[in-house]
């Protein structure tokens, strides 16, 4: 027992030490159930602000100054209706902060006596929730008192200027915003006070205060030197903005804007924690009867213990992840472009492909563009969620992503950043102030962009593979939309082909072509399969010309604007004009007897379809089929015109579409073919009233083995029958004979509702029971 009670006496001092260190540690336990005050922030060792009798003294006693006019002007303009939101306001400051830091970093590389003893170059910001402040505070160049007065009591003259003169003076490229400029005004979008206390090495520490009207008061820090160096703001928030002393609401907005800044930036923030602590217990001074007669083994006792709520306060790293496109890319790995892409955009998948470059010439910027590994939901669904795809930044510091028309649609896929130093903006940073800027941007973007799907598709094909599988509706809309840069886009194309069931490129299908053949053929329709047994392709197949399958719907409209390539004119085999290269003066008699001696057909066919064709010929094209249906050259496909049927559902009175769908159509006979010939027999021999619906029938099929649909089914699946009737020798006029049993009489009205009101008595009946 003795050992025992030793052993409860150590475990209680332990609790002690660790309760103790804790305390010191800036945190606060109760226990576990009982109600932590989540919401009292322990102060940041070393975080120090104005007494109430130090406000009182800078009130009374601060040095008086007027502002300029225009600040006045300025920052009633802010407040009512300069920016966009107020949450600029952090970006900015912590912006302001950046360049601050900048500053004697860069003094530093010259004068080893510019850091001091604080050497820690960093942002923090503190909110306290009881004197409703937001305190941003940097260790940055700080500022003279000559500073505070000309800086913030002015327009333009934040120090910057004579900053940057100085750099180029040494022929420096570092490019600054400035220490304060019209962003620091927009504090007072959220407080209607605003302290600002400041160090620089050839000064001591001053305090500035404004409540945004036509003053400002400047006095010596009665504290001395509290910050070594730097600059610290404190913002009195209105009662509309206490949202931003919230932890989260802070971090949401550094994480936004300010992530990339390249400064660390702390947050100080509470969290509960619980933890597990020995019970302390009292000490029995009792009579111990059982001393003496100790003969047994004692039974070691495992010391008690209980939850306690421990409240911990400490700063948070919110900007971890650092601006790796400023760092060259043969400096970043693969997996850090996979992390960061991650990161970014918040997609689960590595990219399938990024490129990393820089701009230069008349706007200097720096970029990383990503490849998704899938598309987004609704892609090309006219969704405009892709007009957030590119971030623009200046200088780490995120400023929109709202950019609808920076981007063609076709590249809507497309994210990644844009970072420029010297992007002109205006006063507010939410609008673009030289669009021709952007229009440089927009260009070179576009370029590295086709640079980097060229430099896939030749380095991984099945890489590639996988991107047109995903996005290549994207690519054929850019060869439809973006003329400027059709060229490019169609060498990206792939295509199936009768070549082999693997995909081809234009420029490898030029390079396979036949001899003196002058034309690029395609078919286009619903189906790989149906393309091989198409009518249009016997022939081309047969002598062993390649023909392009294009079966995606868009192809229809891709078609449309793919005049040549490589000067070889592209040509659909399911309308007129084809052309095989090798036709001389024989072939020519040839076609000429034909035509001659099939006159009679053609003129009794046209006479019998005039409601759907306007010309019948002796096609070049056939070997298998008996005849085909093609459109004139100008004319639509049949894979065309079932898209057009569709639109014209809801859009009834588009005359253009109307037009299309009423063209007449060329119908190809194969002079070779038995039917064809016996069909020339008949009429010759007078027996083309017998024909008629035979010769419908042959139509209709030869149609929808052509990719057109069926003008009138139900009249054709009457013919049909008529036809197989008379193969089969049965009559005509014999129907099918069917008993059909009459429905019920309807039932009486005041019988159903009488039935209903003895249903409902029935029911209460049995609710009763």
């Amino acid at each position: 027992m003795k050992f025992t009670r030793a052993l409860l006496l150590v475990g209680a001092v332990l609790g002690l030490i660790l309760l103790t260190v804790s305390t010191v540690s800036a945190s606060t336990s109760v226990e576990a159930g009982a109600p932590a005050e989540a919401n009292t922030l322990t102060p940041p060792p070393g975080f120090s602000v104005l007494t109430p009798e130090e406000e009182a003294k800078l009130k009374s006693s601060g040095e008086k100054f007027q502002f300029e006019t225009e600040v006045n002007r300025l920052m009633k303009l802010i407040i009512n209706s300069l920016y966009k939101t107020k949450e600029i306001f952090l970006r900015e400051l912590i912006s302001n902060a950046s360049d601050a830091l900048d500053k004697i970093r860069f003094r530093s590389l010259t004068s080893k006596e510019a850091l001091g003893d604080t050497t820690d170059l960093k942002i923090t910001i503190v909110a306290d929730k009881e004197r409703k402040t937001l305190t941003i505070t940097d260790t940055g160049i700080g500022m003279t008192k000559a500073d505070l007065k000309t800086n913030l009591g002015t327009i333009a003259k934040s120090g910057t200027a004579e900053f940057l003169a100085a750099i180029e003076a040494q022929k420096n490229d570092t490019n600054l915003i400035g220490q304060f400029g019209v962003g620091f005004y927009s504090a007072f979008l959220v407080a209607d006070r605003v302290t600002v206390v400041s160090k620089n090495n050839a000064d001591k520490q001053y305090i500035w205060e404004s409540t945004s009207e036509n003053d400002f008061r400047i006095m010596e820090d009665p504290r001395g030197s509290t910050l070594g160096r730097g600059t610290q703001i404190t913002l009195h928030l209105k009662d509309d903005a206490l949202e931003y002393l919230n932890d989260s609401k802070i971090r949401d907005l550094i994480k936004r804007y300010s992530e990339f800044i390249n400064f660390p930036i702390y947050l100080w923030t509470t969290r509960t924690e619980t933890e597990e602590v020995p019970v302390e217990t009292e000490e029995d001074t009792s009579p111990d009867l059982d001393e003496e007669v100790e003969d047994v083994t004692e039974k070691e006792e495992s010391p008690k213990t209980k939850n306690v709520a421990k409240t911990v306060s400490d700063w948070e790293l919110t900007n971890e992840h650092k601006p790796i496109w400023t760092r060259r890319p043969n400096e970043v790995e693969e997996k850090e472009y996979n992390e960061f892409y991650k990161s970014f955009t918040k997609d689960y998948q590595d990219p399938l492909s990024y490129i990393h470059f820089s701009g230069e010439g008349e706007v200097e910027f720096k970029s990383i563009l990503f490849v998704p590994k899938s598309p987004p939901p609704n892609f090309l669904q006219g969704s405009d969620d892709w007009v957030h795809n590119i971030k623009l930044f200046v200088r780490r510091v995120f400023i929109t992503d709202d950019l609808p028309n920076f981007l063609p649609r076709w590249l809507s896929f497309l994210k990644g950043l844009i970072d420029s130093d010297d992007l002109p903006l205006n006063v507010s940073r939410e609008t673009l102030q030289q669009h021709a800027a952007l229009k440089v941007m927009k260009k070179r973007i576009i370029g590295k962009a086709l640079d980097m799907f060229k430099a896939l598709a030749v380095s991984d094909e099945e890489k590639y593979m996988e991107f047109w599988n995903n996005f290549g509706h994207a690519i054929k809309l850019g060869v439809i939309e973006d003329r400027a840069h059709k060229k490019k886009l169609m060498k990206l194309l792939r295509f199936r082909s009768s070549h082999s069931s693997n995909y081809t490129t234009l420029d490898e299908y030029v390079l396979r072509m036949r001899k003196g053949q002058p034309q690029i053929y395609f078919i286009t329709g619903e189906s790989i399969d149906a393309f091989s047994t198409s009518p249009f392709v016997e022939k081309l197949i047969a002598r062993g010309y390649e023909v392009l399958y294009m079966n995606d719907p868009i192809d229809e409209y891709l078609t449309g604007n793919l005049d040549d390539y490589e000067g070889k004119k592209l040509q659909h085999v399911g309308k007129s004009g084809v052309k095989y290269g090798d036709e001389d003066e024989k072939s020519a008699e040839d076609l000429k007897e034909l035509e001659d001696k099939f006159q009679p057909l053609k003129d009794y066919l046209k006479e019998k379809l005039k409601e759907w064709v306007d010309t019948v010929r002796i096609s070049k094209q056939l070997t298998k089929s008996p005849c085909a249906v093609l459109s004139n050259e100008w004319g639509v496909s049949g894979a065309m015109e079932r898209i057009l049927q569709a639109q014209a559902l809801g859009q009834k009175d588009d005359f253009r579409t109307a037009m299309y769908l009423k063209q007449k159509k060329i119908f190809e006979i194969n002079p070779d073919h038995p039917i064809i010939e016996a069909l020339l027999e008949k009429v010759n021999d007078g027996k083309g009233d017998d024909l008629t619906d035979s010769v419908y029938v042959l139509f209709e099929s030869t149609a929808i083995a052509s990719g057109f649909a069926v003008r009138n089914p139900a009249d054709f699946a009457r013919k049909v029958e008529k036809v197989v009737r008379e193969r089969l020798g049965v009559d005509s006029g014999k129907e099918a004979k069917v008993k059909v049993v009459p429905a019920p009489p309807r039932e009486d009205p005041a019988e159903k509702e009488a039935k209903q009101e003895e249903d409902g008595e029935d029911a209460h009946e049995h609710d009763e029971l």
